[in-house]
């Protein structure tokens, strides 16, 4: 009898399928059992040609040889994990292998890994089949063997996916190298990260051209409460001068009287599960976490230690047959702070209801939620707790009852002028009482207001008239970025019909990717980070003013998503998309070749590169500052200061650790503070925490290496990797 081989993303997921599975015997690049062969990826081992590959001229890059569309896109095998690739193509091809089980990751992206790997190695005959699953528990793996689906099914979301990878290739390559060429500056662009670029820039330009706008409210003060003015449509802000100076005087020495008072009893529900977007934001806001970070947080507790469903969900929902296994799910989680509320909702017994249940709102997966498996929470990270944390808070307060409370509505009249009130007395914490701690619970615009009844006078005490400026808008941290990706016809003005589509497509990206292009938007130097706040590099503001209208509009992105989504569901033909998608390449080019602008480092030094002698580029990294070549074939770059979490034992805000070797010392960047020492001297005094600074390191060593074996998830950046995009 033959066997079947099951081919995973990575290592890691491989021996949890292999334990599942009883395949014990251990052979490095695989494991082996009387009826299974697990084996694995380290991410994608295939990818598609570099433009070198297919003609020599494309070695050179040169606006000459573009735009490079190459009559059929081939596949070739990543050079970094090649020895990989050849075990598993061994396997695949072995002779007792009469069936292959898909188990990456269960996705567009996790399909193209495997598909990839199956065509490369040659694979044409043998069945395949499809492990599609929500969890890494050993419960959902053993149920999912049990089901395992017809790989055919999803023929049409591999489709989608080389749609995805070819149109990245013929789109991004092609922009990529006519704005590097014709302005002789490393200059990257693409259908998302050109758009996300556009929107720094424009709130930047924004903020720029703001003028700020006086304008004043009125208040005034009963006994132990405030009562604000409204004109005639409910609004507060005066923008007038003279006007806001008569109201005052109007409303001076008189009492008031209760002309309207309404009492309302009010629920507010817990907001919806999470999807990785919304995680993300929360991340970003409480804890700092960058979009990348939180994902690979979620990663480590998904695969690791199993206590949370997968990641790159973009559902807020569970599907109904969810819902049986939640008493499991409680019992699991029903463990220190959380075992109250655990114990309560399994006596009780859980309502399902629309809420966090909806089948209509859950394509691939359903959203973010704990495992039925009951891990060591003792063994996890204080990142990992955080991100754990929410998610089990959330899960819970989706079931809870929701916040009730009492909202009093006051009308007031002072001589003729309308001032109201807002008063709220809680009446049940509900899910609020799982934030407690969380300063999360607070009730909003809440004062204690008096007993009052209809036509009641009011003492007035005090007439208060404040002076206010309108303000800019605020300009993105990683929360607020992730937010406008996921809409952004909110921050772009578009016509309905384009807010349509990208309310249909989920915006800019998808849930899998929006941390990869934050993350290369800082890579490439075109965005740096001042505090929390994202702020775009001269080189972002040029590039943007460079790159053709149509590829910075959030449009191109959603109609692509649109069509890729139609593919994936067998409603549109694939070569239709990639005729258009090479129709647009040669569009892109010709605009590029006849732009007139030029390309101005405004970063340059007055050092030179030891390698061409070029001035070298000043950038800003995320956590480093680095001097760069501005010569994209000579690549020479340097590090001249890394910032560090090491605070300032003067004015506790965080050092920069400067230069190389002997010569490193600690610069404390405050502005009223001069603090400096060599790094030498500096750690020497803080000997005495060796001990614990040694298990710190061996902590974040074995973390590092838990997330090199999820490598490289896209394709795409194999492609870019030769461009060297870290340099300017």
């Amino acid at each position: 009898m033959g066997k079947s081989l099951v081919l995973a993303e990575k290592p890691s997921v491989g021996r949890d399928l292999a334990k599942v599975l009883k395949c014990n015997q251990n052979k490095r690049t695989y494991i082996e059992g009387n009826k299974y062969i697990v084996t694995w990826a380290l991410g994608h081992l295939v990818g598609l040609q570099d433009p070198e590959a297919y003609d020599d001229k494309y070695k050179s890059w040169s606006m000459e040889t573009l735009p490079m569309l190459p009559k059929n896109m081939k596949l070739t095998v990543l050079k970094k994990t090649s020895k990989q690739f050849y075990e598993v193509k061994k396997l695949l091809n072995r002779n007792d292998v009469d069936e292959i089980i898909i188990a990456t990751d269960a996705g567009r992206e996790g399909e193209l890994v495997a598909r990839w790997i199956i065509e490369k190695a040659g694979v044409k005959k043998k069945p395949i089949k499809r492990l599609w699953i929500s969890s890494q528990t050993n419960k959902a793996i053993l149920e999912g063997f049990k089901k395992l689906k017809d790989g055919r099914e999803y023929n049409n979301l591999y489709k989608a996916a080389v749609c995805r990878a070819e149109a990245d290739w013929i789109v991004g390559l092609n922009a990529t190298r006519a704005l590097t060429c014709k302005y002789n500056a490393q200059l990257s662009a693409g259908r998302v990260q050109s758009p996300t670029l556009a929107m720094i820039v424009d709130r930047e330009e924004e903020i720029k051209n703001f003028k700020p706008e006086d304008y004043y409210t009125l208040n005034v003060k009963g006994n132990n409460f405030t009562l604000n003015w409204v004109n005639n449509k409910g609004n507060s802000s005066i923008f007038n001068k003279e006007f806001a100076d008569s109201l005052a005087a109007k409303v001076k020495g008189h009492d008031g009287e209760v002309v309207d008072i309404t009492k309302s009893n009010k629920k507010k529900y817990s907001p919806a599960l999470y999807d990785l977007t919304e995680l993300q934001r929360d991340a970003n806001k409480f804890w700092g976490y960058s979009a990348k970070q939180t994902l690979n947080i979620m990663q480590r507790l998904y695969e690791n230690h199993k206590l949370l469903t997968y990641p790159r969900t973009d559902s807020r929902y569970i599907s109904s047959d969810i819902v049986p296994t939640i008493p499991e799910r409680l019992k699991a989680i029903g463990i220190g702070e959380y075992r109250i509320y655990a114990e309560k909702l399994l006596k009780e017994g859980v309502k399902a209801n629309k809420n966090f249940v909806d089948n209509s709102k859950v394509s691939d997966h359903h959203a973010i939620i704990p495992t039925e498996e009951r891990g060591n929470t003792a063994n996890l990270s204080s990142e990992e707790r955080h991100i754990y944390d929410l998610v089990v808070k959330r899960f819970l307060s989706v079931m809870l009852p929701p916040y009730e409370y009492e909202q009093t509505n006051l009308k007031v009249l002072v001589n003729g002028e309308t001032f109201t009130a807002k008063g709220n007395i809680t009446k049940n914490k509900g899910w609020k009482k799982l934030y407690e701690k969380d300063n999360l619970n607070e009730v909003e615009n809440s004062q204690e207001l008096p007993t009052l009844n209809k036509g009641d006078k009011i003492k007035i005490l005090q007439v208060n008239l404040v002076k206010k400026q309108t303000t800019p808008p605020a300009r993105f941290d990683e929360a607020t970025l992730l937010s406008a990706m996921e809409n952004p016809n909110k921050y772009i003005a578009v016509s309905k019909d384009a807010a349509k589509t990208l309310n249909e497509t989920g915006g800019l990206g998808t849930v899998a990717t929006r941390a990869d292009i934050i993350e290369k938007l800082f890579n490439s130097f075109v965005i740096e980070k001042r505090g929390k706040e994202i702020v775009p590099t001269s080189k972002g503001k040029q590039l943007i003013e460079l790159v053709p209208a149509e590829l910075k509009s959030p449009l191109l992105t959603a109609k692509w998503e649109n069509k890729l989504d139609k593919i994936s569901k067998g409603k549109e033909d694939p070569s239709t998309f990639i005729k258009e998608m090479r129709n647009y390449a040669i569009a892109l080019v010709e605009a590029i070749k006849q732009e007139n602008s030029k390309f101005i480092h405004d970063n340059q030094t007055g050092r030179k590169c030891p390698n061409c002698s070029k001035y070298l580029l000043e950038v800003k990294g995320k956590n480093s500052r680095m001097l760069v070549c501005q010569d994209r074939e000579c690549g020479y770059k340097e590090n001249l200061a890394r910032f560090t979490n090491v605070r300032c034992p003067e004015c506790k805000k965080k050092l920069e650790l400067r230069g190389e070797g002997e010569a490193k010392i600690y610069v404390c960047v405050g502005a009223t503070c001069n603090f400096r020492e060599k790094a030498s001297q500096f750690e020497k005094r803080f000997d005495k925490n060796d001990k614990v600074n040694k298990k710190e390191v061996n902590k974040i060593i074995r973390k590092i290496k838990k997330e090199a074996e999820e490598f490289n998830n896209n394709p795409f950046a194999s492609l870019l990797g030769n461009l060297n995009l870290e340099d300017k």
